[in-house]
């Protein structure tokens, strides 16, 4: 099914498992609950698709447009979704366990509740995304954009952070224990009431950042 046009069609629990769809056009189609599981979706337009509760396991999305998808409940574990566009879709609960997102587009997602346990999205763009208790322990966010994001009450346990822009970001009640924030950017970013047992903070820039015990402004110029 390559570059096939399948815009608006109903494959709601279609069995699509390791089939060719390189480049189609799913625009709009309804894949609710469908087996796309090891698929090669590389380059794929999906945008405004239903996805909800979609087996995605270990499926190329590389380079794939998922833009305002539903993607609620879906099962991404280790997917691969480099380069992907992923802004302001739905992700509410979707699982991403050691799934590839490096560089992807994630502005303005919801990610609320995801399972991003030892996913990769250094580089990603997570600016104003929400990922509000998701657990992203062990996951790579080196050099990621999560300006402005919300990442209350997330496990962030011995995630690496390092050079990552968390400027704005909302990390209240997050759990930072052994976490890497090495050269990370946290000037104005709320950590009120986070767990920074071990984390390691050293050459981050602090400027109006809300601290477990204060204010702290060590690298305001």
């Amino acid at each position: 099914l390559r570059d096939a046009n399948l815009s608006w069609a109903d494959l709601s629990n279609a069995n699509l498992r390791n089939t060719e769809l390189r480049g189609a056009k799913l625009r709009e189609t309804n894949l609710s609950d469908a087996n796309l599981s090891g698929a090669d979706l590389s380059n794929a337009n999906l945008h405004d698709a239903e996805l909800r509760g979609a087996k995605l396991n270990e499926t190329n999305l590389s380079e794939a447009n998922l833009s305002k998808t539903d993607l609620r409940r879906a099962n991404l574990s280790r997917a691969n979704l480099s380069w992907a566009n992923l802004s302001k879709a739905d992700l509410i609960g979707a699982n991403l366990y050691s799934a590839y997102l490096g560089k992807a587009d994630l502005h303005g997602a919801n990610l609320s509740w995801c399972y991003l346990g030892n996913a990769n999205l250094s580089n990603a763009d997570l600016r104003g995304a929400n990922l509000n208790e998701a657990n992203l322990s062990e996951a790579d966010l080196s050099g990621t954009n999560l300006n402005g994001a919300n990442l209350s009450k997330a496990d962030l346990s011995l995630a690496d952070l390092s050079n990552a822009d968390l400027r704005g970001a909302n990390l209240s009640e997050a759990d930072l224990r052994g976490a890497n924030l090495n050269k990370a950017d946290l000037r104005g970013a709320n950590l009120n009431e986070a767990d920074l047992i071990g984390a390691i903070l050293s050459e981050a820039t602090l400027c109006k950042t809300k601290m477990p015990w204060g204010e702290a402004n060590s690298g305001c110029k």
